[in-house]
């Protein structure tokens, strides 16, 4: 790759050369160097044939070409004149062409430059009497946020900043009052010049509550549109252009999970999943086309679920290009990929697909966040005086499991819908610091005071009960034995317990209307995931992202912190009793 940047040498005395900076990378960019010839040039950046890395674009190696037969009017498009200083380019340092004759011209120049590109701090080299002003003109697109540094906001780490050129972008959130749509939307709007209009789509209307953890100036950017997407895509249509909207990228949440038979496991009405679930991004489609809605970009978040961690035994860790197991059982993910890129082919749309694991975040419907009812378990124990239990064992006790904070996987959406050498890729989403329930029971002790501590594993084995899982060709591993989940006791049946309905009760009535939401009036809905978090499952390859340049992390006990916290502002959770997490440092 290539990058033409424009420069003009000029002669004091009145005399102008032009000549062209060229940028390349890799290796043979330095063989490319050597084949250059010209006049000596001096000063910090070396001289004509040399290469030269002056530190602006990563391991970027540039060569001076001597083109003082550069026909500039025709490279720029019919440009009008090169006599004077203005700007010009398509890259974030788009900057003019100067041709100057006397020190007046360049600091009329100079100061026109300086005022326009307040960010940029061009570069001069001195060529014995003349002076050398790059022009960065012609960035390839190719090259995106990797050019400009890593920045932190709050707990979250190493995120990407994207070239300030772009403004005024439009989003349609789908699924916005849930976990990861309310998540990413909060990843939108921490950005108040890049992103200037937000369209929240969702059955019900936000709720106050959950608003509230927004601050004043970033919800005048949003517009709730309340439809529901298992109505005919006329009506939906006709919502949409009511609202008027019209938005550049999508990123698609809207998920319905149907309630499964009586003690059945979470996920064992795959068939209805598939139903529900396919009919809602079909329907959108085609009232977004309908409503002449052009995207350019769709993303669709799916899950860990598409390398079959549901079904058994799955290769570790679970990589992007793995094959899927569509052959052992349905799984919406698959038909609604296939619904994606035919829309997207059809379109000339590009699109993503996002697959996290273990969504943890902040919403008064958080039932699919697996690690709530954990919270409420330490907080009941603790009420009660009680210590707080280990439902599995020593080898999960000690397991490095992985999660997925909904903001951190808000921030990598955004970044692979911006990106465009990430467009058309799927990518996992994970916070990459792992976590085990060893440590996670040390901090829940800390924030919920629960004044017995813990009970550890039990070693006694008969008072396991084994929940064994599909072996051999029936897994998505294809061959080896069943993984066995041990558990001594269930979320679940804690919470059916009359004793522990009747604790939270007493600590509702103690907080003075700080705990406002009440789970046990449906246990089966809010618990039943809670159990799924203590299973065993491989963690989600990062490198895919990493290599595309994508560095997010946040330490996963930071942001669990900062979500029961949260749930406390929502009234989910009793307050912490601590100011502030151990970082897993």
């Amino acid at each position: 790759m290539k990058i033409t940047i424009a420069a003009s040498i000029a002669l004091l005395g009145g005399l102008s050369q032009a000549y062209t900076l060229t940028a390349c990378k890799g290796d043979s960019c330095k063989e490319d160097c050597k084949t250059f010839t010209g006049p000596d040039v001096t000063g910090p950046s070396g001289t004509v044939g040399e290469c030269i890395d002056i530190g602006f674009f990563a391991q970027s190696y540039f060569f001076i070409q001597d083109n003082s037969d550069y026909n500039w009017q025709e490279a720029l498009g019919g440009w009008p004149s090169n006599e004077t200083c203005v700007a010009s380019g398509k890259g974030l340092h788009s900057a003019p062409i100067i041709d100057y004759s006397t020190n007046e011209d360049f600091a009329q120049c100079s100061n026109l430059l300086t005022q326009n590109h307040p960010d940029m701090g061009f570069t001069q080299f001195l060529v014995g009497q003349c002076v050398l002003i790059l022009l960065f003109i012609g960035i390839d697109e190719e090259m995106g946020s990797e050019r400009f540094p890593v920045h932190d906001n709050g707990i979250f780490r190493n995120l990407p900043t994207f070239d300030p050129s772009i403004t005024g972008l439009t989003a349609i959130i789908t699924g916005a009052n849930g976990i990861s749509g309310f998540h990413l939307l909060r990843a939108l709007l921490a950005s108040p010049e890049r992103w200037s209009k937000i369209y929240a789509l969702s059955r019900r209307p936000p709720p106050a509550e959950m608003m509230s953890l927004l601050p004043e100036s970033q919800r005048s950017r949003v517009q709730h549109v309340a439809v529901d997407f298992l109505d005919d895509p006329t009506n939906i249509a006709q919502t949409l252009t009511s609202a008027g909207i019209s938005a550049e990228y999508i990123f698609f949440y809207s998920y319905l999970q149907p309630a499964p038979a009586p003690g059945a496991a979470v996920w064992s009405n795959a068939e209805e999943l598939v139903k529900v679930n396919v009919t809602l991004l079909e329907n959108f489609m085609k009232a977004i086309t309908i409503s002449n809605i052009s995207p350019k970009r769709f993303l669709l978040q799916t899950g860990a679920k598409n390398y079959g961690v549901q079904i058994g035994r799955i290769r570790a860790p679970a990589v992007e290009s793995d094959p899927v197991p569509a052959h052992l059982e349905p799984n919406f993910y698959y038909p609604q990929e296939k619904v994606l890129f035919e829309y997207c082919k059809a379109n000339n749309t590009s699109w993503n697909v996002i697959r996290p694991a273990w969504v943890l975040g902040a919403v008064p419907n958080a039932q699919m966040n697996a690690l709530l009812p954990v919270a409420i378990y330490a907080a009941v124990q603790a009420h009660k005086g009680e210590p707080i239990y280990f439902p599995s064992d020593w080898e999960t006790w000690q397991y490095e499991g992985h999660h997925s904070t909904a903001l951190l996987t808000g921030y990598l959406s955004e970044w692979a819908v911006l990106e465009e050498k990430a467009k058309n890729q799927a990518f996992n989403a994970q916070d990459t610091g792992p976590m085990t329930w060893d440590r996670l029971y040390e901090e829940l002790v800390r924030w919920f005071s629960v004044e017995k501590g813990i009970v550890p594993p039990e070693e006694d084995s008969t008072k396991f009960e084994e929940l064994v899982g599909k072996a051999g060709a029936d897994t998505p591993m294809g061959y080896g034995p069943p993984a066995i989940h041990r558990t001594t006791f269930k979320l679940a049946d804690w919470a059916s317990c009359p004793e522990n309905k009747a604790a939270w009760a007493d600590m509702q009535r103690q907080s003075g209307g700080q705990l406002t939401s009440n789970p046990f009036d449906d246990v089966e809905a809010n618990f039943a995931f809670g159990d799924q978090a203590f299973r065993k499952i491989p963690s989600l390859n990062m490198n895919k992202a990493r290599r595309l340049g994508w560095n997010g992390f946040v330490d996963t006990m930071e942001a669990l912190f900062e979500i029961y916290s949260e749930m406390g502002d929502l009234g989910m959770l009793p307050r912490l009793k601590v100011k502030e997490p151990k970082p897993l440092v």
